[in-house]
């Protein structure tokens, strides 16, 4: 069975940062690409970034530039460093392996003053 735990979120003002961290068990990991996705009250999840097993990176617009993905295959453990964080960042922070239906149970981040 698949789980994914998520951690490290927290209350945080603008411009701080935080790093989220999921640790993956049950796949064999290091044949995922990894993805952290993200939902705000009343809207829809979406991705915020993505690794692939080859450690290529993609960023949503929104993150570009203050968010850096990166993974462990020994830990099987996919990290997200967000740093100049801004209160539209606030949200729940889910990683996800593509091609699964599997979702951990989230990480909230709220970034206020």
């Amino acid at each position: 069975q698949v789980q994914l735990v998520e951690s490290g979120g927290g209350l945080v003002q603008p411009g701080g940062s935080l790093t989220l961290s999921c640790v993956a068990s049950g796949i064999i990991f290091r044949l995922y690409t990894m993805g952290w996705y993200r939902q705000a009250p009343g809207k829809q999840r979406e991705l915020v970034a993505l690794i692939t097993t080859i450690h290529t990176t993609n960023y949503a617009d929104s993150a570009k530039g203050r968010f850096t993905i990166s993974r462990d295959n020994a830990k099987n453990t996919v990290s997200l460093q967000m740093n100049n964080l801004k209160p539209e960042d606030t949200a729940v922070y889910y990683c996800h392996p593509s091609n699964t239906n599997t979702w951990g149970q989230g990480t909230q981040v709220t970034v206020s003053s």
